[in-house]
This record gives structure tokens, sequence and C-alpha cells, in this order.
């Protein structure tokens, strides 16, 4: 499928916003700390800034709106209203840990549920698509929910550093939840390589017992959205070579700034663990831009795809 940009952002940003917020709401910082009102905000910018860019790709933005009514079978409209929701307890949280300096455990632990849940949501946007065998597993929110802990447990650990509380430990967690969400997707792309398409030409035609199926002429000649959105796919050798640079850049990378960042300490510490963050965040971008690229959907049957 077409990996547009917005959605990259998107489930990106939203993504390390989300899982910040939820450690902040695990109330493991010092309330009162400067750093840890910082990152208070962040992380509703954070996510404001994926929130935002998700209308982007849409063709009339303005009806964005309708589809929150539509939460009793639609995960987007689920992901939609949860975000609204969230937005409640991390606002409050934020509040009491700017201007109070305290932490609200209701609030926190409320805004931590939620997080994890809008995260599922959107992931649940493409894991329940069954016409995509690609996003069609539970690895698929596996994956996201991983990738956003492991993300906000690494932006945590920069602002822990800073603030002189729990930095050992939060750094520590962000390197765990690394190795497993790594390895959560290297699973999920081996699946990726061993999958056999649920939905062929032979299966859609109902011909298969003939033998193997060919178009012998596309349904029109001019593009249409289908084709642009559907039919984008991606080379494997290109595939393999944008999986090591993701590996590289949000795993190996952040990992080997993590551990440095562990037995350092101090200033050298917070470089080490905000080089961290931005390698991962680098590394997730080109890991997002493969999940879409490398997903193929059922309808381009239709156009020999």
């Amino acid at each position: 499928m077409h990996p547009a940009p917005s959605i990259i952002v998107f489930t990106t940003f939203s993504g390390l916003g989300y899982g910040l917020a939820a450690v902040l709401g695990l109330g493991l910082l010092d309330p009162a700390a400067t750093s840890t009102g910082i990152a208070h905000i962040l992380a509703l910018l954070l996510i404001a800034a994926g929130l935002s860019s998700s209308t982007l790709h849409l063709g009339n933005p303005q009806r964005a709106w309708r589809a929150f009514s539509q939460w009793r079978s639609s995960w987007l409209s689920r992901e939609g209203v949860m975000s609204i929701l969230t937005f409640v307890p991390l606002v409050w949280s934020a509040w009491a840990s700017v201007f109070e300096g305290r932490y609200f455990w209701f609030h926190g632990l409320l805004g931590s549920l939620l997080s994890a849940g809008t995260v599922y949501c959107t992931a649940m946007i493409y894991a329940s698509l069954k016409s995509v065998d690609a996003w069609h597993t539970p690895l698929t929110p596996a994956c996201y929910l991983l990738f956003a802990a492991a993300g906000g447990a690494m932006l945590a650990g920069v602002f822990a550093v800073a603030g002189g509380s729990m930095a050992v430990p939060m750094l520590a967690a962000a390197l765990v939840l690394l190795v497993a969400a790594w390895v959560a997707k290297i699973l999920w792309w081996r699946r990726l390589d061993g999958l056999t398409p649920l939905s062929t030409p032979e299966s859609a035609t109902g011909l298969g017992f003939i033998g193997r199926v060919h178009l012998f002429e596309r349904p029109h000649v001019n593009e249409n959205y289908l084709t642009r959105e559907m039919g984008f796919r991606v080379a494997r050798k290109h595939a393999a070579k944008l999986r090591r640079l993701a590996l590289a850049l949000g795993g190996f990378a952040p990992a080997l700034f993590l551990i440095l960042g562990i037995v350092t300490g101090g200033g050298v510490a917070i470089a080490l663990s905000s080089a961290a963050a931005i390698s991962f965040l680098a590394g997730v971008l080109v890991e997002r831009w493969l999940f879409f690229a490398s997903a193929r959907h059922a309808v381009m049957n239709y156009y020999g795809g």
C-alpha cells in the first residue's frame, strides 16, 4: 500500500506521545521536578502533532468529525473517541505537575490505561483488516504497543536523568522494552516473508481448479484511487535493506546509547539517552514506512497486482 507521510507521522509521533504519557501516568518521576513538567508538555505536543497529521490524508478533512459516530463497529471511530477521552486525564496530570508539583494517582493511572487503549485502537484499524494479510495478525497490535512503550520509556529516561530520579531503572526498563519491541517486529517480518495470500486471482474467480489465472486486460487504462493507494509495492531487495536500516537506527544504536547512559550518568547520560530517543525515532519512521509499503490489499487481484 502507498505509505502516506501523514499516516507515518501520525502513528510514530502519537505512539511516542502516548507511550511517554503512559509512563508519566505511573508516577515514577518526581512530579515537582521541572523536567517532569516538561515531559508532560512534550507528551501532549507529540500526541497533538500526531493526531493533527492524521487528517492530512483525508479527502474531506472537514467531515472527519463524522468518524466519531461509528464507535460501535469501527476501530477508526473508537480510536478517535479514545483520543479525545484520553486528553482529559493527561491534561489534568500535566496541570498538576507543572503548576502544583503534584501527582494524582487516579488521573495518572487512568491516563496510562487510556493511552494504551488508544494505541491499541490505532493498531486494530490495521489488524482487523482481513483484506490485508500482512496486517491481520495479533503481532500488529503487539508491535504498536511495545514500540510505544519503548519510545515512551526512552523519552521518560531522558527526563529522569535530567531530574535526578529513577534514572537507571527507567533507562533499564527502556532497554528491556526496546528489545521486546524488536523481537516482536522480527517475528512480524518473518510471518510476512512466509505468508501465503488468502485471496488470490484463482480463489477470487473460482477458476483455480483449472490452473493459474492471469489477467488478460486491465479493467481500465487510467489510474484511480485504488491503484494509487493499494497498488504500491516495495521490491524485496529494497525491503531487506530498509529492514536492516530500521533495526540499526531504531534497535542497535538506541540499545548501545542506553547501555552507555546507564554506566555513565550525569550530563553525559542526558546526551546519550537523548541520542537513543532520536535514533529510535528515525528507526521507527523507517519501520512504519515499511509497514505500509509491504502490505498487499486483496483488491489488487482485480487489477492484476
